[in-house]
């Protein structure tokens, strides 16, 4: 089959693997579509491993396509079936095998782009909200880097949540379109310099990183929460703690790559029952800025890495 791999240099390159072959609890996948993330990039840097039991060399983090084998012991779906998922790199190639309790269905007329944008975004949003944030009806919540991929996931987990979001979007071109991901006014769309006007916030999502992005506990209500998600543009940055304390705030590391089998297995299963089928009912989308096919894989990296995009970029094998 033919596969993106990382070389030696950290360049990207298609080339040809053996076949996948499902065993006991696993599935191979024919991957339809494929999601890219800033992971891929920061892998291909060397700053951000393939967990145990993965592709080292294989990037990739989410899939959407059909089951084509099952191994001994998958009960739960069967070849042919349409399926998305989360898994720990070897997302952009033809097949991957994935763990059998990591799968979501795909909801009837998603398109397989818009199914491979969906997992890791919304794993990460709903899991960084929701769970770790305690996120509630009538929280404000600001989103830095709202256009992306995760940020639009953020606007919207805000937003079916009951909370007000406040979208930071540096390009004013894409302000409507961030704006029109939540309905009855729940999402205001501003630039980074508006950020303060509509303080203090109950949680806020930083998603960008670079030295001044912990000056944000200014903009906090008391007892508040920033989670960390993403730091792209830089992953230092100094705290005046006695500004932490002072609003005896909570500040939240997140990321889902390197966590254990047992809890990828727990988040997939709340993703199943509490998150997709918002996504069947219509109250979650997911933006594609643009897909690729498999030998355009360089394209598709760069504008991974370039500006102004609105949603996921995604390869289709």
């Amino acid at each position: 089959m033919r596969t993106v791999v990382i070389d030696p240099r950290g360049a990207f390159r298609l080339e040809r693997r053996p076949e996948p072959v499902a065993g006991p609890g696993t599935v191979v996948v024919r991957v339809r579509a494929a999601g890219l993330n800033a992971a891929d990039l920061q892998q291909a840097r060397g700053d951000y491993p393939a967990p145990p039991g993965w592709p080292a060399d294989v990037p990739g983090l989410e899939v959407a396509g059909e089951v084509e084998q099952t191994g001994p012991g998958v009960t739960q779906v069967a070849p042919g079936d349409r399926v998305m998922a989360l898994v720990g790199g070897g997302g952009h190639a033809e097949r991957i095998t994935v763990p059998a309790d990591l799968l979501l269905p795909v909801p009837e007329g998603l398109s397989w782009e818009e199914a491979a944008g969906f997992p890791e975004a919304f794993s990460t949003a709903w899991d960084a909200l929701v769970t770790q944030a305690g996120i509630r009806a009538g929280d404000r919540v600001l989103v830095t880097g709202a256009a992306g991929g995760v940020g639009t996931a953020m606007v919207q987990v805000a937003a079916v949540s009951g909370a007000h979001a406040v979208a930071s979007v540096r390009r004013p071109g894409l302000h409507g379109r961030v704006g029109a991901l939540a309905a009855d006014g729940r999402v205001d769309v501003v630039t980074p310099d508006e950020e303060a006007v509509h303080a203090p916030y109950d949680v806020i999502v930083e998603l960008v990183g670079g030295e001044d992005c912990l000056q944000r506990v200014a903009l906090l209500r008391s007892r508040g929460t920033i989670l960390v998600v993403g730091v792209q543009a830089g992953a230092t940055a100094p705290l005046r703690m006695f500004d932490l304390m002072l609003a005896r705030a909570r500040l939240i590391g997140t990321t889902i790559r390197g966590r254990s089998p047992a809890e990828k297995a727990l988040l997939a299963a709340t993703v199943r029952t509490s998150v997709t089928p918002l996504l069947a009912r219509g109250r979650l989308r997911v933006p594609v800025d643009a897909a690729f096919s498999l030998d355009r894989f360089a394209e598709a990296y760069e504008r991974l890495a370039g500006p102004g995009k609105f949603g996921k970029v995604v390869l289709v094998p």
